[in-house]
């Protein structure tokens, strides 16, 4: 016979189960409705898509006859109904076939692939800079009467507006080409991250600055804050111990969106600085008109963005057990 202990117990495995499945469904939901928007951009694309290939393959506009014209359908399945046509791509999503890049001829995945991983190491480096810069300006200036406080919040206001590409452009200029202080060019050394990394980070630890700093202040008036600091605790302990908890909870929140910006972002940053990575791809890709490793990128960026945000949720019941709790 079960006791009353046990009941709560075995009713909130349940409701995790159910959670876990509500989120799997939504990341489903989230990649299903991505891909189903790069087929219909493949569709409706102007331009018949046969004739693309051929010039494409040709190196310049030709004028091919109806009987290339149809082979080309034939093959890629252009002339079936659109259903099948929608069909057959999921299922070949589904296989993990991306397909073939109209202009280079590869396998879209082997090509993300290969240039995946600099974006990524760029995009997640840049986001753990921004939240060393957020939490330091804090818990260094929220709430406190001086001026380097109010200094503070002005700056995180002007990065918040400030484009990451001009950023970019004036590291670039001031630090690799007048100063020398980093490579101009540093796709496989730490240093030719930095500035990268830092066009990136500045404009979103404005963003997380913003937020952590009000939702820090307002936490402030706590009353654990107020009994904490009765029992003798200093300043700087209830900060980071007690504060710090609670405050970045929003900015976590924030993250999920954030690493999104920051793939988009990395296609400018990547350009500036010469890396290799999805943003130079993706250019390549877009102004040859090459669908399936557009469509890729798209779907690759995607999935990153529902991984991340479902980590983020889970990050929110490590960070606060009453979340768990509840």
């Amino acid at each position: 016979m079960s006791t009353p202990i046990d009941a709560p117990g075995r009713g909130g495995r349940g409701l995790a189960r159910a959670r876990l499945l509500w989120q799997g469904l939504g990341a489903v939901a989230a990649l299903w409705a991505a891909a189903s928007f790069t087929f219909l951009v493949q569709t409706l694309m102007p331009g018949d898509r046969a004739m693309l290939l051929i010039n494409m393959a040709a190196g310049n506009l030709t004028n091919p006859s109806p009987e290339e014209i149809a082979a080309v359908n034939a093959r890629y399945g252009f002339d079936d109904p659109v259903l099948v046509q929608y069909l057959r791509y999921l299922g070949n999503l589904l296989r993990g076939d991306l397909g073939v890049s109209f202009q280079q001829h590869q396998p879209v995945l082997a090509m993300i692939g290969e240039q995946i991983g600099p974006t990524l190491t760029l995009a997640f480096s840049a986001l753990v800079t921004a939240w060393v810069i957020a939490v330091a300006l804090t818990l260094a200036c929220t709430a406190r009467e001086h001026p380097l406080s109010r200094a503070a919040s002005a700056l995180q206001v002007a990065l918040a507006t400030i484009p990451p590409y001009w950023i970019g452009t004036i590291l670039l200029v001031a630090f690799a080409v007048e100063l020398r202080w980093f490579p101009v060019e540093g796709q496989h050394s730490l240093a030719g991250l930095v500035l990268p990394t830092l066009s990136l980070a500045l404009p979103l630890a404005g963003y997380l600055g913003q937020v952590l700093q009000d939702e820090f202040a307002r936490v402030l008036e706590q009353p654990f804050v107020t009994s904490a600091r009765m029992r003798g605790m200093g300043d700087l302990g209830v900060r980071l111990r007690h504060v710090l908890r609670h405050a970045v909870l929003p900015g976590v929140t924030l993250s999920g969106w954030a690493l999104g910006k920051l793939l988009s972002g990395a296609v400018l940053i990547e350009a500036v600085f010469a890396r290799q990575g999805l943003g130079g791809l993706l250019v390549a890709a877009t102004s040859a008109r090459d669908v399936p490793l557009v469509t890729g990128i798209v779907l690759t960026s995607a999935a990153v963005y529902v991984v991340t945000n479902l980590l983020v949720d889970h990050a929110y019941r490590l960070i606060d057990p009453r979340i768990r709790l509840s």
